[in-house]
C-alpha cells in the first residue's frame, strides 16, 4: 500500500515536471528586445532583458556594451511571391 501510494506520488511529479519542461520553447528564453554584447557574449549576446536600464545594469563592470535584438528588431522574415515575368 504504501510503495503503490509513493509510486503513484512520484509518477505525478514526473508527469507535470515532463509537461511543464515541454511547454517552453528556447527562443521564448531568448527573445527579449535587449542584448549584452560583447567579446564573450558571440551573436546576439545575450537577449534576456526587457528594458535598456536592465541591460546596462548587467553590462556595468563587464567589459560589454548593450544593442537591440536583431530578432526583436526586424521580425520574422516572411516569403513573398515574386513574378518569374
Amino acid at each position: 500500500m504504501r510503495t503503490t501510494v509513493l509510486f503513484a506520488v512520484l509518477a505525478f511529479v514526473l508527469a507535470f515536471g515532463v509537461a511543464g519542461l515541454a511547454s517552453v520553447s528556447p527562443a521564448s528564453a531568448r527573445d527579449y528586445r535587449w542584448c549584452v554584447q560583447g567579446r564573450g557574449v558571440g551573436y546576439p549576446g545575450d537577449c534576456m532583458y526587457q528594458t535598456r536600464a536592465q541591460c546596462l545594469a548587467s553590462a556595468s563592470g563587464r567589459n560589454v556594451t548593450c544593442g537591440i535584438n536583431p530578432r526583436a528588431a526586424y521580425g520574422q522574415q516572411r516569403r513573398g511571391y515574386r513574378d518569374r515575368y
